[in-house]
């Protein structure tokens, strides 16, 4: 059984398995982090949020504070999530899922 996580994440409960929600391309266990399967591009701030003036506090973030980290789909190249941390942080583990609960039926669902 197929289901729809976020806008671009699926998760197969059956098999156990992360995937695009556009192509398909596996991500890896539904155990894991699915951003560990996906292309990662770490990104300077400054080339999405240009600084609006040229002085010591910009109202940009500023590259010795944090990068933008984008993860892709490996299969189509669909941007899957962004994260905004600090250098030197680990990517985080943001979804876990109950997936033996997912697949037992709801009680009071008709």
């Amino acid at each position: 059984m197929k289901m729809q996580i976020t806008e671009n994440l699926d998760v197969d409960v059956d098999a156990r398995v992360w995937s695009c929600h556009h192509c398909g391309a596996a991500l890896g266990a539904a155990e894991a982090n699915y951003k560990e399967s996906c292309l990662v591009a770490a990104r300077d701030p400054e080339e999405i949020w240009q600084p609006h003036v040229r002085e010591e506090v910009t109202f940009s973030y500023h590259r010795d504070w944090c990068r933008i980290v984008e993860f892709y789909c490996p299969g189509c190249g669909w941007l899957i999530e962004v994260e905004v941390l600090p250098p030197g942080h680990p990517i985080t583990h943001d979804i876990e899922l109950d997936l033996d609960g997912l697949r037992e039926p709801q009680k009071g669902a008709h």
